[in-house]
């Protein structure tokens, strides 16, 4: 068999984690899949993946080997770009990641463009509410809220967004309006634990940063549901800026404590291809940072 596509098969195989599910990405049929992989460990003359009834996971050389075949197939496809030259059209599979909530509201809109755009191009879209290593897990592109760590990775700053506290007009009537962060404490608050911290909340002023240990009557593990107690009435919540921007706009919450605010943190786009990146890179980062950039709410 061709060594590229033995290679391609494997690369599958390890990202979906499965046999059949590494079938469906390439439009193969299963034993398919099983001969090329069996024909690619009879090659090299190691195990690849280690397999049980639940699972498919790839050895200690078969990682090692993962990441060798992700970028020799990712420079056989930048081989091929340039020799149809700059206009060559994006293909083949896109792995993108991004919270679960910014996912839903903004990227989502971005990836169902870019597949109209583009149709010989298939999209896997990891929403999590969790830093991904895009190495690691085989992700393409990553958007990324918050400061960044040293990485190689290349990373393109799209807009900002706040870290905001909000209430319900009707809550706030009824309880009243704090009017420094220790009137917290005698407010009900609900929190989330989607974005860590869930109970040490920093408020920030010209000359310092504290943080106020918050009891909450209403903890939830999604910001969802956390917007969700705020439009009912419950009490005063925290959240990212875009994540309530919808019922901020129509008055249905509001935000308090606007002068404790701290800095906006970044949103970036990432990547981990070099300086040229593939058609299907490049064309999705440009398209998304296009969008985010032009939305009011992220600036």
């Amino acid at each position: 068999m061709d060594r590229l596509h033995l290679m391609s098969v494997f690369v599958a195989v390890a990202e979906k984690e499965g046999f059949a599910a590494g079938a469906r990405r390439l439009n193969l049929s299963p034993p398919a899949v099983t001969r090329a992989v069996a024909a690619l460990e009879e090659r090299l003359g190691v195990k690849l993946f280690n397999r049980t009834t639940r699972y498919v996971r790839t050895t200690e050389a078969g990682q090692r080997y993962l990441e060798d075949a992700r970028r020799i197939l990712a420079d056989v496809d930048a081989a091929d770009e340039a020799a149809a030259g700059v206009n060559a059209e994006p293909r083949g599979q896109l792995t993108v990641t991004a919270p679960v909530l910014f996912g839903r509201m903004y990227v989502m809109p971005g990836i169902v463009e870019y597949l109209q755009r583009y149709p010989r191009t298939e999209v896997s879209a990891l929403f999590l509410d969790r830093i991904v290593n895009l190495l690691e897990e085989g992700v393409d592109v990553g958007v990324r809220i918050g400061e960044l760590p040293d990485s190689s990775m290349r990373a393109l700053r799209v807009g900002s967004v706040r870290v905001v506290l909000c209430a319900s007009p009707h809550y706030l009537q009824n309880h009243g309006v704090p009017q420094q962060p220790p009137d917290l404490l005698e407010h009900s608050i609900v929190a989330s634990s989607a974005g860590g911290n869930a109970f040490d909340w920093r408020f920030e002023t010209s000359s310092d940063s504290r943080a106020l240990r918050i009891q909450p009557r209403l903890t939830v593990t999604t910001n969802d549901a956390a917007i969700e107690a705020a439009l009912q009435g419950f009490g005063i919540t925290r959240l990212l800026s875009y994540q309530v921007a919808p019922q901020l706009a129509t008055g249905e919450l509001m935000s308090v404590l606007k002068e404790y605010e701290s800095r906006p943190r970044p949103i970036h786009i990432m990547h981990r291809e070099g300086r040229h990146a593939s058609a299907k890179v490049r064309t999705f980062v440009d398209l998304m940072a296009e969008r985010l950039r032009a939305d009011r709410a992220l600036s």
